[in-house]
């Protein structure tokens, strides 16, 4: 292999900087490699001379070339700007900084190929402590100074030598050559600012700057996988064409009005009565409590809603969608329940994570009471544990069972006394049951159970034929199928993660911050649901909260490393805005386009959401039970609700996007990947008694999903489209005359806010007016 000798003078060989220097080189210009850079072999000694060997260039340099011929013609000088972006920008991708970028240090083989040289005074980013060394004339003014050395100190020596190729001339301060082309003295100007914070972050930004320029197609033409940064730097740095945002602006606006008509056919909020906030149905509670001749007042309490998912899976079953409807309309049997738990002790509950539920911490402490009420506040069930010793026994005392049923709203006369079946924990020395009827439902049996102690009650149920007790081993649905399909995929990703991790294929950089946003949403939504009581166990909670996370955060940061690499190989322009974010460009005109439209179809996802809800329940399947009760609750609670959606949307969006990369891997083609990927996806149609329906929502769903990831946007809008989308189906849009109206009126504007914040971002101060609107894209 023919190569070039780089010699040190016979009288420096004892000159121990200068052999250092020569070392230096070796060292730093190993660790790149591009085309663009030239190649440095190793070092080595011979008759007491040492020299380093190299690619060797059958050309001249550029000062000599341009000292021969003057400036270069237009299209020669874009191809040497270009390629000479390119070899900086890969050795600042890994950390090395020229330090010397000149003419003189940069060869033109007889093809007309550029190679960076002479990486003597190059320096590892952060590391350099000789600040001042290198050719004063291609010095950046901080440089100069002795301040610091950056990345960007070698753009402003890179914007000298792009003035010297398109002019032959090193620039004036005080005038620029007329023959300059706009779009390119604009950007060596940006080159050869004062301040550095000014110029362009990378080489691969000038590149993008200059005319027609796409480093990214470059690369990809190239058979060269563009790094991240190089991603980023590519694309439209305008945004979105105004037509196209007022497009995206108008079907948000008519899209939530849709929405808001499609929720009211199928909201179960909008169909049961559902008339007091929490806060009163506390009070309720309380009141019950003390009509009850519980007295004492509690040191802490719990409250919450729950669905009787029982009752709903029951009432399915009977075959009967519109007598169900009626039931649910009437408020009885409930479908929502109300429960509220007081103790004369702080809540201590068994879960790592502070959740108190009616089961959780155990009702065993002496004092400790819990009820549930239906949302109109009539009584279901009531539980009180009294004291385990009695100092003053007293005598038993008949207590009055009417009080229950006025608490629960019922008529004593219409049930008709039986025998006890269900056993209280706590001690009674009363107990009775009687049968009957729901009095707005006289076709399902009811069973009223109740007991009591000294003349308290400690028990009472009212049971329905789906009603099991507590104690009795709950059933879990479990989907084995769908199980192991997430394990295999996991797995894999995790295999793939590790290899493209040891390859150092992937973006750490990305996946770390992705993975970090995942772990401190979902670490607050610990820390906003849990149930905070003055005890060590608060320490144990933010420890156990934190390692929780941990888990959907490690999982994003697998499939990210996963899917990563090979995506931005395939689909760079999917991952364009997703990069520049991760970046911190989150006011970049094209990110606020890609989030604009990500909201879009976002409400379209959320139409689709409502209008198969809709389409079920016309063709006999209930599908009331959407809503996410605990974003109703209280202000913490819909903060909780929306991180959860946002942490959810991460997840699926990156598992999707991991599954369409293997299928396209295996597949080959990307249409036959896509088509397989929308059928995996109607597959979770199979078996459900309105698979028809069903398989429409998913085909489409996932159609949505492939376009908007290979087409229009990619992961960015993606992610967006997800979370506005199931926020929307989680959280239906309620009346406004209604007590909760609040929290779905907060909610739009939340969207409505990051709607106006992607337009304005996206339009970046071009002007509204009409004919800008009918501009082509």
């Amino acid at each position: 292999q023919t190569v070039a000798l780089k010699f040190l003078p016979a009288e420096w060989t004892s000159h121990e900087e200068t052999l250092t220097r020569f070392r230096n080189e070796v060292r730093i210009a190993r660790q790149i490699s591009h085309p663009n850079v030239c190649r440095v072999y190793d070092i080595g000694e011979a008759e007491s001379s040492t020299y380093l060997s190299m690619e060797y260039v059958d050309g001249e340099d550029l000062a000599s070339l341009l000292r021969r011929i003057g400036r270069l013609p237009q299209d020669k000088a874009l191809e040497i700007a270009r390629q000479l972006c390119a070899g900086l920008a890969a050795a600042h991708d890994k950390g090395v900084l020229h330090r010397d970028l000149k003419p003189g240090n940069i060869m033109l083989d007889g093809q007309g190929q550029l190679r960076i040289t002479d990486f003597g005074l190059a320096g590892v980013a952060g590391e350099v402590k000789d600040i001042r060394s290198g050719t004063p004339g291609y010095m950046a003014p901080e440089q100069r100074s002795g301040q610091e050395v950056t990345a960007r100190s070698d753009i402003y020596a890179l914007g000298i030598v792009l003035h010297e190729v398109f002019t032959g001339k090193r620039p004036s301060p005080d005038s620029s050559h007329p023959d300059l082309a706009p779009e390119v003295d604009r950007v060596i100007r940006r080159c050869l600012a004062e301040d550095p914070a000014k110029r362009p972050a990378t080489a691969l930004q000038v590149a993008a700057a200059l005319p027609g320029g796409d480093p990214l197609a470059a690369a990809l033409a190239a058979g060269e996988t563009p790094s991240p940064e190089m991603v980023a730097a590519a694309g439209d740095t305008e945004g979105i064409s105004l037509r196209t945002a007022a497009i995206c602006l108008a079907w948000i606006l008519v899209g939530l009005v849709a929405v808001v008509i499609l929720d009211a056919k199928a909201n179960v909020l909008q169909r049961t009565p559902f008339p007091y906030p929490p806060d009163i149905l506390a009070q309720k509670a309380r009141e019950t409590i003390e009509s009850f001749g519980y007295a004492n007042p509690p040191a802490d309490g719990a409250y919450a809603f729950s669905y009787d998912l029982a009752y709903q899976a029951y009432a399915e079953k009977q075959g009967n969608p519109s007598a169900y409807r009626d039931q649910v309309a009437k408020g009885q049997p409930p479908l929502i329940l109300f429960w509220y738990r007081q103790s004369p002790l702080p809540l201590l509950v068994s879960s790592p994570f502070n959740y108190v539920s009616p089961k959780d911490p155990p009702p065993i402490v002496s004092g400790m009471i819990g009820l549930s009420l239906d949302p109109q506040g009539r009584l279901l069930q009531f539980d009180s544990m009294p004291p385990p010793v009695e100092e003053n026994p007293s005598p038993s005392v008949l207590f009055d069972w009417k009080a229950l049923f006025t608490a629960a709203g019922l008529d004593l006369t219409r049930f008709t006394p039986a025998q006890p079946q269900w056993n209280p924990l706590a001690p009674f020395d009363a107990r009775a049951a009687w049968t009957g009827y729901y009095p707005s439902a006289p076709q399902i049996p009811m069973r009223i159970e109740a007991a009591a102690w000294r003349g308290k009650p400690v028990f009472f149920r009212l049971i329905g034929p789906w009603s099991k007790p507590e104690r009795m081993p709950q059933s879990v649905d479990v989907a084995p199928g769908a199980l192991v399909v997430l394990l295999v995929v996991l797995g894999l990703g995790a295999f793939l993660a590790w290899r493209n991790f040891r390859a150092k294929r992937g973006d750490i950089r990305g996946a770390n911050r992705a993975a970090a946003f995942v772990f401190a949403g979902a670490w607050l939504s610990h820390l906003l649901t849990a149930h905070h009581v003055a005890a060590l166990s608060e320490a144990t909670l933010v420890l156990l909260s934190a390692l929780d996370a941990a888990i959907p955060a490690a999982t994003i940061w697998v499939l990210y490393l996963a899917f990563e690499p090979y995506v931005r190989r395939r689909w760079p322009q999917s991952m364009i805005t997703w990069s520049r974010v991760l970046s911190g460009g989150i006011r970049d005109p094209l990110v606020g386009g890609h989030l604009l439209f990500g909201v879009a179809l976002g409400v379209g996802l959320a139409l689709l959401n409502s209008g198969g809800r809709v389409v079920l329940e016309h063709y006999g399947t209930i599908s009331f039970v959407r809503a996410n009760l605990l974003s109703y609750l209280d202000a913490r609670g819909l903060t909780n609700s929306l991180l959860i959606w946002l942490v959810n949307a991460f997840l699926i969006g990156m598992l999707l996007t991991f599954i369409l990369m293997l299928l396209r891997v295996f597949l080959r083609k990307e249409w036959l990947a896509a088509v397989a990927f929308v059928l995996f996806g109607a597959s979770a149609a199979f078996g459900d008694p309105h698979h028809v329906i069903r398989a429409v929502g998913e085909i489409s769903f996932f159609t949505l999903f492939a376009a908007t990831l290979l087409r229009f946007g990619g992961l960015l809008p993606t992610i967006v489209c997800l979370f506005v989308g199931n926020t929307l189906g989680g959280l239906p849009i309620a009346d406004l005359s209604t007590w909760y109206a609040s929290t779905t009126v907060f909610v739009l504007v939340v969207f409505l806010s990051l709607t106006a914040y992607a337009f304005h971002t996206a339009v970046a101060g071009r002007p509204l007016f009409m004919a800008s609107f009918l501009e082509s894209d």
